[in-house]
């Protein structure tokens, strides 16, 4: 039997302060274990928390960027449960009076995934299985995190995976996370359930947690599916529980049995008083957001006519997308931005690298190699050989033009050499009349040969063209 899918998501971003939500320990990625804690992050007695409110203004950006109401007023929690990275046994997090409250974003099918809330909390330790030893590590327990919950309007994993691209990308763009899913920075909770087309109730969810790639959201929901479909098949029932994803077998496994709410205890958290935002800092916040990646996205499509897969690509992140705009100045956007996605992606491979997006060729010197070629001054081959030449050695373009690059052809020097071209290739000329419309090329390298690639060849082609028609 075919079932829906039924999906939730609760996503947890790390956010990207300089210090913990309450301590002034550092947030560094990779240090040694147990080297950036102390008697607060560590829950040590008498030690008393302090909130960042930088925590609180990042957890408002990302609000406002995803269309949620922003409270002026909310309240801090305690979330207890026993487990051996949370050492004060509760987690300071919020419950009933988040931060963020609704929300949504629309997908490209037209679809619109509502938001639940954004809330803000500290993140607990990290367990890590060493042979048959368990250890812990608290440096990241006191990490500042922003959990995303959205309601369970996911029905496929295209969906899913989408959303999650999108909202990494929108998270960065504003600048309250690197959402590295490599480091742990943005990872996910995937609430699962099926029920039978048609059905109006929801089933039993299973939720498999702290999935960080993905490729395995996309595997855990796939087995997830199929597993409760072949429960429900036997007439067997699905149990409401806690799920592990193991990324080398594919699996999931049960870690417990789901708790809600009340099992967790919340109560107002006595050392933190309640978060204030008065009106005009709201206004400050949501004035602070930059150009958002979908209307950047819209902006490069409609208005300067770059092709959809290379604006997603120039929008991923934002040092690309100001690598990409101070290039642009006065010269054609579509033509440079599918040279950056082709030729300037090629020196700068890794999704960390594009986060800060350093080539060696800067902006201002591509702008300036690229108004060389608009002018007519060097032709689309030289621009490529002097490109690389500059990638090389980090010089500018003087460096390697010449003087016989910018003496360029005339229209009369090309229109002679295309003579020449349809003269002593009879063969080619036939096909190419035969209706072999590629066998143009070649007549058009031919000419190239003879111009040492000094030729404009899209000037070449277009005077071939011509003459191969007049001649017919």
């Amino acid at each position: 039997m075919s079932y829906e899918m039924v999906i939730g998501l609760e996503t947890h971003v790390e956010l990207s302060t300089k210090s913990k939500i309450f301590c002034s320990c550092t947030t560094q990625f990779g240090s040694e274990p147990n080297t950036q804690c102390c008697e607060v992050c560590t829950g040590m007695p008498g030690a008393l928390p302090q909130l960042n409110r930088a925590v609180v203004e990042y957890a408002a950006r990302a609000g406002f960027a995803l269309n949620c109401d922003v409270q002026p007023r909310s309240i801090m929690a305690r979330k207890h449960y026993v487990y051996p990275d949370l050492v004060k046994a509760f987690q300071i997090s919020q419950f009933d009076k988040p931060l963020c409250v609704g929300g949504y974003m629309d997908l490209s099918d037209g679809r619109r995934i509502e938001l639940t809330r954004i809330h803000i909390e500290e993140d607990p330790g990290k367990l890590m299985h060493v042979g048959n030893e368990v250890r812990i590590d608290y440096n990241r327990s006191g990490i500042p995190l922003i959990e995303i919950v959205t309601e369970p309007d996911f029905r496929s994993i295209d969906e899913v995976v989408e959303y999650l691209e999108r909202l990494q990308t929108t998270l960065r763009a504003i600048g309250v996370s690197d959402c590295r899913m490599q480091e742990g920075s943005l990872r996910c909770d995937v609430n699962l359930s099926l029920r039978r087309h048609g059905a109006a109730e929801y089933g039993t969810r299973s939720e498999t947690k702290n999935i960080n790639s993905f490729s395995a959201i996309a595997a855990a929901i796939e087995y997830e599916y199929e597993r409760q479909s072949e429960i429900l098949d036997a007439g067997g029932t699905v149990e409401q529980e806690t799920r592990s994803y193991d990324a080398d077998s594919g699996e999931t496994a049960t870690s417990r049995s789901k708790e809600n709410a009340d099992d967790y205890r919340y109560f107002p958290e006595p050392d933190v008083v309640p978060v204030i935002l008065e009106p005009q800092e709201l206004d400050a916040l949501r004035a602070s957001l930059p150009e958002l990646p979908d209307a950047k996205l819209r902006r490069y499509i409609d208005a300067l006519g770059v092709a959809e897969a290379d604006a997603r690509l120039l929008t991923k992140y934002s040092a690309v997308s100001d690598y990409f705009e101070r290039a642009i100045v006065d010269v054609t956007a579509k033509a440079i931005a599918s040279f950056i996605v082709s030729t300037v992606f090629a020196e700068v491979t890794t999704e960390t690298e594009r986060e800060t997006f350093a080539p060696t060729v800067s902006a201002e010197r591509l702008n300036e190699l690229w108004r060389l070629s608009e002018s007519g001054t060097i032709n689309r081959n030289t621009l490529k050989r002097v490109y690389g030449e500059m990638a090389a050695s980090g010089e500018p373009a003087s460096a390697f033009i010449t003087a016989e690059d910018t003496a360029g052809f005339s229209a009369d020097d090309i229109a002679r050499l295309c003579e020449r071209a349809i003269a002593e290739n009879a063969k080619t000329v036939a096909d190419y009349r035969a209706g072999k419309e590629k066998a143009i090329k070649s007549l058009v390298g031919f000419v190239m040969r003879e111009t040492k690639g000094r030729a404009d060849g899209v000037a070449v082609e277009s005077e071939l063209t011509r003459q191969l028609t007049v001649n017919n």
